[in-house]
């Protein structure tokens, strides 16, 4: 499943979210990973707070037990960005296993006057 958030200026410093309840039932998020697609079409290493891809400065990142946000500062304009929220589940009690699962995410950021 992809998803698209509102386009981005350049000068915000936004937050992002990813609701996964409607996915995970009685499970919850164990931990959160993010990335970036790059333009060779494979995904960077984990991001980690201050690193900086495609012009975006990542300013925090933040989960509870069914949602994973990510805090983005800058961006180029007139780009197209792909991120990637990847997450892993608590155990689950029929399986005996965690679920690991992701999504991708198109982020456009624009200019605004």
């Amino acid at each position: 499943m992809a998803l698209r958030w509102p386009d981005k200026d350049p000068d915000e410093l936004l937050d992002y979210t990813v609701d996964w309840s409607r996915f995970l039932g009685s499970l919850t998020i164990a931990s959160v990973v993010w990335k970036f697609i790059q333009s060779n079409g494979t995904e960077s290493s984990a991001l980690s707070n201050s690193d900086t891809f495609n012009g975006f400065t990542v300013n925090n990142q933040v989960k509870t037990d069914t949602t994973a946000t990510i805090v983005l500062n800058g961006g180029t304009a007139n780009t197209d960005t792909k991120l990637v929220c990847q997450i892993t589940t608590s155990t689950s009690a029929k399986t005996s296993a965690a679920i690991v699962t992701k999504r991708v995410i198109h982020l456009r950021v624009r200019e605004r006057s």
